[in-house]
């Protein structure tokens, strides 16, 4: 292993060059490169469906193809940059036909090129602005999570959250009652912004519910589901688990909302479960009919049980072969370590899927919490 000396020293050529070439190496230059040509060929069948919405692509001109492009790069550039930009072209477009008959303008050329540049470094300083503002934003995120590792009697919970982009929509949250303590996990519809924003509402309504009623998880469910499809025009959906462990009780109530089915460890049977419960996500159908299909199931909770609450971005990574990590994957780790505590069981799958993904990164959001029984305190004769 190599060790990175952090001591200041000065700046020098070699510096820059070995920050200006950090991360070129061949997979990641491929990786980047791949996904620029996707997000400019999105963008280029966009500004064809926008500007010939009635014509095949293959039945509009070259030209007129280049035109639509062309058009929807400078919209998004303001009026002023715009303005530059343009400039840039017809300098260049000029200077091009002068030098064919024989025209010298030595100023048109680095004029066309300064232009370019000016606006290209603004476009960079503006999305730094924007990419600090996007941490911050993660700041207040992260900050709105529990606790990585926290204990409620003899119920124990360790949590692990990573975001694909700087913010994320999957939300996991553990709360303590008067009568119990309540976990609760959720995946929002989408990534980035919008389903930060969307998961800091839910968030923000689960707690207001739970300290104003104490629902059940089913009771839960359905209040969210009014606040969810409150917007007839909103299409955002939410999935959810949520389980509720009353205190000095040996079982815990659950419902699943369209989630992905939690896997439950017994050390009683030494094998692991799934936890099969019907219901709609929220926000998929009214509350009258997520009422019917919902289900509210009581299972036994002993102690040295485990329960793992998870999203699909945890099940849906890939590694450079493209294999997906899976469920069968997942519900072996926890049939191996189930019976260790929330934190040894959370470090494990940590552990197998950074092993899992190498190099690659995670495409989605991955979020999963364990659950874990341990033994009552022996009191002292």
């Amino acid at each position: 292993m190599g060790l990175k000396n952090e001591a200041k020293s000065q700046y020098s050529t070699k510096a820059f060059y070995r920050e200006y070439v950090s991360g070129m190496n061949s997979r990641q230059l491929g990786r980047e490169f791949q996904s620029d040509s996707e997000r400019l060929k999105e963008l280029y069948y966009d500004a064809l469906r926008e500007t010939n919405p009635e014509l095949p692509a293959e039945k509009i001109p070259v030209f007129q193809k280049f035109l639509s492009l062309l058009s929807a790069l400078t919209k998004r550039l303001n009026p002023v940059r715009r303005l530059i930009f343009g400039i840039s072209l017809v300098s260049f477009v000029v200077h091009f036909i002068f030098s064919i008959i024989g025209i010298y303008q030595p100023l048109l050329l680095p004029l066309s090129f300064i232009a370019i540049l000016v606006i290209l470094l603004i476009e960079l300083l503006e999305k730094s602005d924007v990419q600090k503002e996007l941490d911050f934003a993660r700041e207040i995120q992260l900050s709105l999570l529990p606790p990585s590792y926290i204990q409620i009697g003899q119920v124990e919970a360790c949590s692990f959250a990573a975001t694909a982009q700087e913010v994320g929509g999957d939300y996991v949250d553990i709360i303590k009652t008067e009568k119990g303590t309540y976990v609760v996990i959720a995946d929002v519809s989408g990534k980035g912004m919008s389903a930060a924003l969307y998961m800091v509402r839910i968030q923000a309504l689960v707690h207001l519910l739970i300290n104003k009623l104490q629902p059940s998880p089913k009771e839960l469910f359905l209040e969210l589901n009014d606040y969810v499809k409150s917007d007839k025009q909103d299409k955002t959906f939410v999935t959810a688990c949520a389980a509720f462990f009353p205190h000095n009780e040996d079982h815990f109530l659950f419902s699943r909302a369209g989630h992905n089915i939690p896997i439950v460890f017994s050390k009683k049977h030494d094998a692991t479960f799934r936890l099969k419960t019907d219901g709609f996500a929220l926000g998929m159908t009214s509350t009258k009919m997520l009422k019917k299909s919902l289900e509210e199931k009581k299972f036994q909770f002993e102690p040295g049980d485990s329960l793992l609450l998870y999203t699909d971005g945890l099940i849906e990574l890939r590694d450079d072969k493209g294999d997906e990590f899976g469920e069968e994957k997942l519900e072996g780790l926890l049939s191996i370590y189930g019976s260790l505590r929330a934190k040894s069981i959370t470090q494990k799958i940590q552990s197998s899927i950074e092993l899992f993904l190498g190099d690659e990164k995670p495409l989605d959001d991955v979020t999963f919490t364990t659950i874990h029984k341990t033994d009552p305190p022996k009191s002292l004769t």
